[in-house]
């Protein structure tokens, strides 16, 4: 594929190439996904992801963020962001699509070494496929050969984009030098993107090699006293990124080799202090396929299983005539990432960010209100404003249990536990409440899929009318129908006058 200008770089040859960026391009471009798990799994991925980006709209503080750069742009053969009247090119979109499905921290998850959101990579793929598809139906330029995707081909990349961004997380941390986890989409939606766009497998690395060099998210803004809502958009900047850098290389642009490894200069060196990633397993299906949903809470996912103990110990202090004001301490006793990323028992709660990644503040919520919802976390929610809630907070304290951290990292397991004790303020202490396996966990999996569709239902209605929300929902659970729609056809289904609340 040529340049713009006609010239073009000459890709370097595999052998050329470091080995991690060789095995993700060889991949992305050749393997064929046959799992039927992963395919039906991806579908309710898909699902719930379009759902919770539909609910972030209800949030001021995400839409001011989504929609064109100058007020009344529409790009031809542009891209649709669901829940708004928004067409806009494939780099914004896939900023749009990917900002709105991750602002309320309410799809799956993946926890290993490094932590993250699979499904955030759908910002860069759903993206693409739409404008893909409208402009070779528009005519003139071709793109990807003209190729026309269907649901079922989002549906593989999503399988593809999990598995680059879920392997590399198995062994590899990337929080303990302080980068942050949406390196990862960036990296595995440009590997698949690049396929996306027809590119050879040697323009595949380059792009990837591309993505390794491009200036890296650190946490901070994820950790007090600097948390905020860029969190929340994150990974949209990480969607666009990889959508800009693939288009870079289709239009001409070469790699770096060893971008990694390279002494001094390469991503080790700079970024993981000499370091080389390690590798539990080949790339298949296997994230796909043991994938966390987050059904029940909008919390992060290391929490899931207290939050899910301090609602079975409602009933208790319920039946003893007790309530959350009764409650002298907790004691949680839980996993080291848990630790590190949401114990904030002393720290004040600023805003949205600190609330939904602070494990107290989610536990005594559901105390003090039997409930844990989206609204419980700005500022001027009753949550937010309870006194009892604050107090309630630091009165819980996260202890490590070495056993929860190892079934936490052993591929068999992979369970994320946490165990509450109460003590009551007579002195009373309650027996502990140990969950290990929250419902979105593959050993609840079956358990979960009603609860998954009633979720994505409720994030629908406020947004469509009830005959148009029976036909998302009705086209959702027929897989053979939803798989053979296009894609440009099926986000028309998502398009709204205006967004919500405006």
């Amino acid at each position: 594929m040529t340049s713009k200008s006609g010239a073009m770089a000459a890709p370097a040859s595999a052998q050329e190439f470091d080995k991690e960026i060789v095995d993700m391009a060889s991949y992305a471009t050749n393997y064929k996904v046959d799992s039927d798990l992963a395919i039906d799994t991806a579908r309710f991925v898909f699902l719930d992801t379009l759902g919770c980006g539909l609910k972030a709209l209800e949030f001021p503080q995400c839409t001011k963020l989504l929609g064109p750069v100058v007020p009344g742009t529409t790009v031809p053969n542009g891209t649709r962001v669901p829940g708004t009247p928004y067409v806009l090119d494939p780099i914004l979109g896939a900023f749009n699509i990917g900002a709105q499905i991750r602002w309320l921290d309410f799809n799956d998850c993946w926890l290993a070494a490094e932590w993250g959101h699979p499904s955030d990579n759908l910002g860069a793929i759903l993206s693409v496929a739409d404008w893909i598809n409208r402009t070779n139906k528009a005519g003139g330029q071709k793109l990807a050969g003209g190729k026309i995707f269907t649901v079922k081909d989002v549906l593989e990349y999503m399988v593809k984009a999990h598995e680059i961004q879920g392997v590399m997380a198995l062994e590899n941390s990337f929080n303990k030098v302080g980068l942050d986890h949406v390196v990862l989409v960036k990296v595995a939606s440009t590997s698949v993107v690049a396929n996306m766009l027809g590119l050879s497998e040697a323009q595949t690395r380059d792009a990837i090699s591309q993505a390794w060099v491009d200036g890296q998210h650190m946490r901070t803004y994820r950790h007090s006293p600097n948390t905020m809502s860029r969190k929340s958009w994150a990974a949209g900047d990480a969607c666009q990124k990889a959508v800009n850098l693939c288009l870079k290389v289709m239009n001409g642009e070469g790699g770096m080799p060893t971008v990694l490894t390279a002494p001094t200069w390469g991503f080790y060196d700079v970024n993981f202090h000499g370091k080389k990633f390690e590798f539990q397993r080949e790339y298949g299906s296997y994230v796909m396929e043991n994938v966390l949903f987050k059904v029940s809470y909008p919390a992060e996912f290391h929490s899931q299983t207290a939050v899910e103990a301090a609602e079975r110990l409602n009933k208790k202090l319920e039946e003893m005539g007790k309530t959350a004001a009764d409650i002298e301490e907790v004691t949680n006793r839980t996993h080291e990432a848990c630790i590190r990323i949401i114990d904030k028992q002393f720290k004040p709660m600023t805003n949205y960010a600190d609330r939904d990644h602070c494990v107290q503040y989610m536990v005594a919520v559901m105390f003090v209100f039997n409930r844990l919802v989206a609204g419980d976390y700005p500022d001027d929610s009753e949550a937010a404003q309870s006194p009892l809630v604050e107090d309630l907070r630091k009165r819980i304290k996260c202890v490590e249990d070495p056993q929860f951290t190892k079934d936490y990292h052993d591929p068999s397991k992979r369970t994320i536990s946490n165990a509450l004790t109460i003590k009551l303020k007579d002195g009373t202490m309650l027996e502990e409440m140990v969950v290990e396996a929250p419902l979105g966990h593959r050993l609840r999996r079956e358990e979960a899929k009603p609860e998954i569709l009633s979720k994505y239902l409720n994030h629908l209605k406020p947004h469509f009318s009830e005959g148009h929300v029976k036909k998302l929902v009705d086209l959702g659970n027929n897989p053979e129908e939803l798989y053979k729609t296009e894609v440009d056809t099926y986000m028309d289904m998502y398009v709204t006058e205006k967004v919500f609340g405006q």
